[in-house]
């Protein structure tokens, strides 16, 4: 009788381990190409003790330095930020992350108040996969999902990276159990220099509203701040394409005022901040290198000390150990090829 349990234990259980072992070989790494994918997961990684928590698309995970903030206020952020992160989707990581912790302060890109549907699972992917599984995601990946896509692919991603026994190198094997940092607290380094050359013209468009699922899951994050005692601050970052348009202003800037909140359009400020688009940008001026990513944090970090008077924790014994290693981790990529 007991053989028979032990075989029939056996037998559920080793496919299980199985394709457990499957999946963990043949989903994307994102540890040297596309690095986006890997960024969400590493949060789970980090001191949970954060002053600022940052959301929102590549206008801040390539734009904004936690070192910068750090080494010049002893502010603690993170960000978490994703390729073409939805306003949902920044939504849903905020109600995870209060499960591990509480900033004081959360700041929003709103570049993704332009955005009405998602464009991809591609990019829903790079948001959605990193997430751990809890009713956040799932509810994220539910308002996310394109016509193509389905539910048990992102429960179960063997379903829907099966086929990549053709596209597996070396690093799915190496990385098979853990996939090394590729940021610093959710900063993506980038060091390369692409001066604007030419600022292309906006065209006119037939609408310029929010959508009524953006202004409502606003709307949730600022519940969800206030409930919490948290503030929240909204941000469009400095870049010169794809064009802010003055009409997406005055929206955020009515909103900010009808709520109370902190609404900083860096757009307008990029001068004042030192912001030179001959040297601190990487792509033509839609984002910023890490020069320019350290001009905009010294500004956004006076920003946040001025409004909130943050606490300084460098001399914090508490804080010290940990933010070394991210600043040693950080000027060693900076410094490197």
């Amino acid at each position: 009788m007991r053989k028979k349990i032990c075989t029939g234990i056996a037998v559920i259980i080793i496919p299980i381990v199985c394709l457990y072992l499957l999946q963990c070989l043949l989903v994307p790494k994102y540890a040297s190409d596309i690095k986006e994918g890997a960024m969400i997961e590493e949060y789970y990684n980090s001191e949970k003790n954060h002053d600022v928590l940052i959301l929102g698309d590549c206008e801040v995970y390539e734009n904004i330095s936690p070192v910068t903030m750090w080494e010049n206020y002893g502010i603690s952020s993170y960000i978490r930020g994703s390729a073409e992160q939805l306003i949902w989707q920044s939504y849903y990581l905020l109600e995870d992350t209060l499960k591990y912790e509480k900033p004081q302060v959360v700041i929003v890109n709103v570049l993704a108040m332009t955005q009405r549907d998602a464009k991809s699972e591609a990019y829903n992917r790079m948001t959605l996969d990193g997430m751990k599984l809890s009713k956040y995601k799932i509810a994220s990946i539910r308002e996310s999902m394109t016509e193509d896509e389905n539910m048990a692919s992102y429960i179960f991603p063997l379903l829907r990276y099966h086929s990549r026994w053709s596209e597996l190198s070396s690093e799915d094997f190496r990385y098979m159990w853990k996939t090394p940092s590729v940021t610093t607290n959710g900063y993506l380094m980038q060091k390369g220099v692409r001066p604007v050359t030419t600022i292309p013209k906006a065209a006119p468009l037939a609408n310029y509203t929010f959508s009524d699922r953006n202004m409502e899951y606003l709307d949730k994050i600022y519940s969800l701040c206030k409930d919490n005692g948290i503030n929240l601050v909204l941000m469009k970052a400095p870049s010169v394409f794809p064009h802010w348009y003055d009409e997406w202003d005055k929206q955020m800037n009515d909103y900010a005022d009808e709520h109370g909140i902190l609404y900083l359009n860096t757009i307008n400020e990029a001068e004042n901040i030192g912001i030179d688009y001959t040297t601190d940008t990487f792509d033509y001026g839609q984002h910023l290198n890490v020069e320019g990513a350290e001009k905009l944090s010294l500004y956004l970090g006076e920003q946040l000390v001025k409004k909130f008077g943050f606490t300084d924790h460098r001399q914090d014994e508490s804080y010290k150990n940990v933010w070394q290693t991210i600043v040693n981790k950080y000027y060693e990529e900076k410094q490197g090829d």
